[in-house]
């Protein structure tokens, strides 16, 4: 019989039951509270409404009301539509909206939502990219300091959630290396319809692999003259991922090491929490 091993330590209680790692000195992290995150080529401030006018403008740049299908609100009829959506959505706590901007004019939004302090979880959606950022370094810089700021701030967990046939925000996910986690059918009902919720995902175990990956992706070098990238970030995180994910052969058991809480030694269980002898 053939095994692979999850990348993770689970204990064993006082009952012989498998139980994930204790949490010891978790201290919550603060909600989104900064007034600015900077990076080489990105800018964000929390959003404002003297943000409107450039934010409709940029959002009507040569595009259709396609842009729109996938987020619960939009396409605005005029600017007064944007603004009355604006007064109501974007100035609470959770979510929380920001502006991305682009030399110096908003150019898309995106925000925090789903803010847990207490157990460390945070989910960033409501991104709208204008055209002027899309498939920019721009526009990806922006949401890696999103990124940055969650892990830093001490959040153990980073979501991502979006409409599972949402193709191109499935490959954003893929693109910052974050990890598919399966799919929530009939998760909720959106603009009259039904929306299966596809969930990625990263970790602060995971974050100093990424981070390493964003930086290297990030170097001057990276870009060429006209801004494109030399080695993408997607090629980047791709092996990031395939270092992380679990990998299991066809008929193959999984082993879980764990370790017990007295002594802290440590010994394989099948996914029954059976032990596992002469391993």
């Amino acid at each position: 019989m053939e095994y692979t091993f999850k990348n993770i330590n689970n204990y064993i209680n006082e009952f012989g039951q498998p139980i994930g790692s204790p949490i010891e000195n978790f201290i919550a992290p603060a909600r989104p509270n900064f007034s600015l995150l900077s990076g080489n080529f990105a800018r964000i401030e929390p959003t404002s409404m003297t943000h409107a006018l450039s934010l409709y403008e940029a959002f009507s740049i040569g595009v259709t009301a396609s842009n729109w299908t996938y987020l619960p609100y939009g396409p605005f009829t005029d600017l007064g539509d944007f603004i009355k959506w604006m007064q109501a959505n974007c100035f609470g706590e959770d979510p929380k909206f920001y502006t991305i901007f682009l030399k110096d004019k908003p150019a898309g939004v995106a925000g925090y939502l789903r803010i847990e302090p207490s157990v460390g979880c945070i989910e960033m959606g409501h991104i709208h990219l204008s055209p002027l950022l899309q498939r920019t370094r721009e526009g990806t810089e922006a949401l890696l300091l999103m990124i940055e700021w969650a892990f830093n701030a001490g959040y153990r967990r980073l979501e991502w959630k979006c409409d599972a046939l949402n193709a191109p925000s499935c490959r954003a996910a893929k693109r910052l290396g974050l990890s598919f986690e399966g799919i929530f059918r009939q998760a909720t009902i959106y603009k009259s319809r039904n929306r299966d919720t596809a969930w990625y995902a990263a970790t602060s175990q995971e974050w100093p692999h990424l981070r390493q990956a964003y930086q290297r992706w990030l170097e001057n070098e990276n870009f060429d003259a006209n801004g494109k990238e030399i080695k993408k970030l997607s090629d980047l995180t791709r092996l990031l991922q395939k270092k992380l994910m679990e990998v299991k052969p066809a008929g193959g058991m999984q082993a879980i090491l764990v370790k017990t809480l007295q002594t802290g030694e440590g010994y394989l269980v099948d996914q029954s929490g059976k032990k596992l002898e002469g391993l």
